[in-house]
């Protein structure tokens, strides 16, 4: 026969509620409570204990305390019941209390054979109410209580090591911090959410790999090692600057960028240079080369940008009267036209462009001089009058329209992505500013364009040598469907260069939140994805409301907020790991739903992490500073309550590459077990890897 909750509470009984506060109940314990350990409750446990906890009955069951402190008291000698202590003399006696944090309701479900934790109460005890040892199976209720639970993620050494699992749902729905100073976990953790989310996935599904995606872009090159081995989700997609065997190139073409990553990356001022910079991104786009277009193709559309942007430079040079008021300057200008077309006589409209190439020749002629003085010959223009004019101009009307028509401030969005190659950008630009006489203002712009695009060290990433479709690169990076399996992708940012990497890993964030929003359009319903980024606070730093565009860590920045405002209602969801939380955006960190937090020392990111939690369990992150490694603390909307967890293990070979480096070890040769550790060196090979002469060379004796 089961007992009542009284019943059970009148073997349990360790002490009385002697104050209640909506947030803090403070508790006299009895005289013969445990003073270290608790045998009366179905199994040792450790009692009193600071986060542990305690149950106080209420009429619909019982309320969950968690102990906040225990302290010692000087007060009365207390009476101890059933005992009647006549004679004593009334001294001062040490009484022990202790403060409960009201978490929730253990309550009986009908027709369940186990309690249920629901988190908040609409009741508080009143004084007097007796407090009593949760027993093993209410302590297992409280930490796994909640529906759809299906990754476990560690046990709880505070609930009789009971089961701490999530559901995905809340846990990346919502968006989740992984925070923790180096060395405490948080790699593991978060490689370990990743590979268990799949695993349970796989298990749960009748036949196949996962419908899942992770995207994890790891600036320290840390997780390819934790994903060689293939997991339930497949063997892992790996991207690199420069790939290894059965690795991807990075590559992140230039045309994915949009013109505010473009100005970032050329660092155009807002005056002139950027809205100019739109424009030629436009306009080139305009002539880009179509899908499934030839060579030529492209030659035709580059001839007709071209002679767009001359045929309205020189209608705006006889606009203004330069015809007639600056002849030779106007003269040598029409020349260089002339020069141009016949170097692109064979890029198309070859009758058209025959007969403009005439009639500037006959213009110019007709208007050319020349006088000897001092011995050197002068020549100069005479002044071209509109009659003269007119023939050339619509020669080279005839010419465009021949090609397609005018592009002049026409095309798509400056940032849908269509191909074109980035010196064409330099050029048109060039034309762009020419024509609108403010190339002085520019010319340092197109300086940069080209030299960056130039950097052998960013060529292999942004450059098209080897053609990149839109259509091939969502599927290589953001993933294909569970019949092509590999469910991780892991986009490796060590090697990418500093000047871009902000920039890169930008264009990443949002080619995977756009690919998401047109997923929704088109089918009606998201498609579940997860980006992870690590080393958070590098590329997802704060800064100031008024920095410009054009600086790349707040474009990034920029980047990841959208997705932590928007992306729950496309399906994205965003994981976010640092070392430090203080320098993170704080709007990406007010959208982070669910925190697991490791390890953290500095007293700015306790200060930072304490104000995520109510004031009356701001205790349990105390312990923050003392956790070991491989614990943390779990809360938010994953978890019906905080939990302090102790993180399930990780396979060395599934660990990420984060270990700390064996000084010792290598000093001495040898590390605690008798293993070698000896570490060979060949600058030579570091020397050629660093050029990009030679692949690396793999040292310890690995092919």
């Amino acid at each position: 026969m089961s007992q009542s909750p009284f019943e059970q509470a009148e073997q349990l009984h360790v002490g009385t509620v002697d104050f209640v506060s909506p947030d803090e109940i403070k508790v006299a314990l009895d005289v013969d409570s445990p003073e270290s350990t608790a045998l009366n409750a179905g199994s040792p446990r450790p009692f009193p204990r600071v986060h542990s906890y305690l149950l106080v009955p209420l009429n619909e069951g019982y309320l969950v305390g968690q102990v906040a402190w225990i302290t010692v008291e000087k007060s009365n000698f207390p009476k101890r019941r059933g005992l009647q202590d006549f004679g004593l003399v009334d001294l001062p006696y040490p009484t022990r209390r202790l403060s409960l944090s009201p978490l929730g309701l253990l309550r009986s479900q009908p027709g369940a054979a186990v309690e249920r934790f629901q988190r908040g109460t609409g009741a508080l005890p009143t004084i007097g109410a007796a407090v009593v040892l949760p027993s093993v199976s209410q302590l297992r209720a409280i930490v796994e209580s909640g529906d759809r639970r299906h990754v476990a993620v560690g046990t709880s050494p505070l609930a009789a090591d009971a089961t701490v699992a999530v559901d995905p749902n809340r846990l990346y729905g919502r968006h989740l911090a992984v925070l923790g100073n180096t060395g405490s976990g948080k790699s593991c953790s978060v490689a370990g959410l990743v590979r268990w989310s799949l695993d349970s996935a796989s298990a749960a599904r009748e036949s196949g790999a996962p419908n899942a995606r992770f995207i994890i872009l790891d600036p320290n090159g840390e997780y390819a090692s934790a994903f060689t081995e293939p997991s339930a989700g497949g063997a892992a997609r790996i991207f690199r600057v420069r790939p290894e065997l059965g690795e991807l190139a990075l590559k992140v073409p230039l045309w994915f960028w949009n013109s505010a990553e473009w100005s970032s990356f050329s660092q155009a001022s807002a005056r002139t240079q950027r809205p100019l910079l739109r424009r030629a991104l436009r306009e080139i786009k305009a002539g880009g080369r179509p899908a499934g277009g030839s060579v030529a193709d492209a030659g035709t559309e580059a001839l007709r940008r071209y002679v767009s942007h001359r045929l309205v430079w020189i209608r705006g040079l006889i606009r203004d009267g330069s015809h007639e008021s600056d002849a030779t300057q106007f003269g040598h200008k029409l020349a260089a036209v002339k020069a141009d077309l016949q170097l692109k006589a064979g890029d198309g409209g070859d009758g058209d462009l025959a007969a403009a190439i005439s009639s500037l020749e006959g213009v110019l002629a007709a208007r050319f001089s020349s006088f000897v003085k001092n011995g050197e010959t002068i020549e100069y223009y005479k002044p071209f009058d509109d009659a003269l004019l007119a023939p050339a101009v619509t020669s080279l009307e005839l010419l465009v329209d021949g090609l397609g028509g005018l592009v002049h401030d026409e095309g798509p969005d400056e940032d849908v992505p269509i191909p074109f190659d980035g010196l064409d950008l330099a050029d048109h630009l060039e034309d762009l500013a020419e024509e609108s006489g403010v190339s002085q203002y520019v010319d340092f712009l197109v300086a940069r364009i080209r030299t960056l695009m130039s950097d052998q060290r960013m060529q292999p990433i942004v450059a098209n040598a080897d053609p990149v479709t839109l259509e091939g690169w969502l599927e290589d990076y953001v993933g294909a469907d569970q019949a092509n399996n590999g469910c991780v992708s892991i986009i490796d940012l060590s090697l990418v260069p500093t000047e871009v990497v902000h920039v890169v890993a930008a264009v990443i964030a949002r080619m995977v939140f756009e690919a998401s929003q047109r997923y929704l359009k088109l089918n009606g319903s998201a498609l579940p994805t997860v980006l992870v980024m690590e080393e958070a606070h590098t590329f997802i730093k704060r800064y100031r409301d008024d920095v410009d565009v054009s600086d790349a860590a707040a474009l990034c920045c920029q980047v990841f907020e959208r997705i932590a405002r928007e992306g729950r209602k496309y399906g994205l969801g965003l994981v976010v790991s640092s070392q430090r939380p203080s320098e993170l955006s704080p709007t990406v960190l007010s959208q982070c739903n669910t925190f697991l937090l490791h390890r953290l020392s500095n007293d700015r990111d306790q200060e930072l992490v304490g104000r995520l939690v109510p004031d009356n369990l701001r205790s349990l992150l105390r312990e923050l500073p003392s956790l070991p490694s491989q614990n943390a603390i779990l809360l938010g909307w994953a978890s019906e309550l905080p939990v302090l967890v102790k993180m399930r293990d990780l396979p060395k070979v599934q660990q990420p590459r984060s270990d700390d480096p064996d000084f010792w070890g290598v000093w001495t040769g040898t590390d605690g077990g008798g293993e070698s550790v000896e570490r060979p060196i060949d600058w030579a090979a570091i020397g050629s890897d660093w050029r990009g002469a030679a692949p690396a060379n793999k040292l310890n004796g690995e092919a």
